[in-house]
């Protein structure tokens, strides 16, 4: 890995809008996954008009709980990245083992021939990585939300959309009572809030701000699954007590799920509103509470590292890229 401790020196790179026909490859970076999603994924890949490719080590090849070996997951990622052929890079599941591959990923790799990656939950390592290496790229469903929701999906619809006009999105949804009002805009970042997390300290550890030589300032998305509300609250913490919470310009929170309630906190909702109001200045930026990103059927697809606009009043949220 090859990347600087303070990135985005340069102006973000977006990669090159796909033309039908263009091939996407499919890698398998981190768990196992099932052999009919990866199919189904393939199968409407090619309903929209792309060339699906299977990587040679994505599926058949399981080590423990990883899709395949170490090497072999490396191999593939690397192989996808390099050949010019490929116009995006389709991530099959999360889970974990992204960050095993990171030390052997040379940013230069990625920037010398930008393409879109794909993927979310454990695949923010990677989107962190790729942020580090000044391209952008997208936190969108995959295989198994391809395979299995119906063509007409919104999300699915949005994701093609997205690959054919270089990223852009434009969402109007409705307001939550938590929802702080406010209109900012700024560069967006953020993921899976534990992955992210663990890569504090790093070289690609995009939630320090202060790390962060872009001049538009930030607007940070969490989600996150299976996380105990406390944990979520630690985590958060770790963000005031470095600095970088406090200079974002918006928080998004997205969706958190598979979380029991505990002593303090019935909901993971109340929690981080009763956080907010006790560490930030509520009145002076946007705060977004319930936004459909995560691990729920409806997972809107975002760039990370996109310039956005965010507005939010009593009775909608606005968030759409502005380059």
């Amino acid at each position: 890995m090859d990347c600087q401790s303070s990135f985005l020196t340069q102006p973000i790179i977006y990669p090159e809008p796909l033309n039908k026909g263009d091939r996407i490859a499919l890698i398998s970076p981190a768990s196992e996954v099932k052999a009919e999603y990866v199919y189904g994924a393939m199968q409407r890949i090619m309903e929209f008009g792309y060339e699906p490719e299977l990587m040679p080590y994505a599926l058949g090849h399981v080590s423990g709980s990883f899709a395949a070996s170490k090497a072999e997951r490396l191999m593939d990622i690397v192989e996808a990245l390099d050949n010019q052929d490929y116009k995006a890079i389709l991530c099959t599941r999360g889970g974990y083992g992204c960050c095993q591959l990171i030390p052997n990923l040379p940013c230069s790799l990625i920037s010398k021939n930008p393409k879109w990656l794909i993927g979310f939950s454990d695949i923010s390592a990677l989107h962190a990585l790729f942020y580090s290496s000044g391209v952008a790229s997208l936190h969108a469903p995959m295989a198994k939300h391809l395979a299995t929701q119906p063509a007409d999906d919104p999300c699915t619809l949005a994701l093609f959309k997205m690959l054919g006009n270089g990223g852009r999105f434009d969402y109007t949804l409705p307001s939550h009572k938590y929802n702080n009002p406010g209109k900012t805009s700024g560069i967006l970042k953020g993921g899976n809030m534990a992955v992210l997390t663990d890569l504090a300290g790093t070289p690609i550890d995009i939630l320090d701000s202060g790390n962060d030589n872009n001049k538009e300032g930030v607007i940070l998305f969490f989600e996150d699954i299976a996380e105990p509300i406390y944990k979520v609250n630690r985590m958060l913490w770790r963000m005031i007590i470095n600095g970088s919470l406090p200079r974002v310009k918006g928080i998004i929170f997205g969706q958190f799920t598979e979380y029991k309630s505990d002593r303090n906190f019935d909901t993971m909702e109340e929690m981080l509103f009763d956080f907010v109001s006790h560490t930030i200045t509520t009145s002076s930026i946007p705060i977004v509470y319930n936004f459909p990103v995560g691990h729920t059927d409806l997972n809107l697809p975002l760039t990370i590292g996109a310039k956005v606009e965010l507005e939010v009043t009593d009775t909608e949220v606005r968030l759409r890229s502005s380059f």
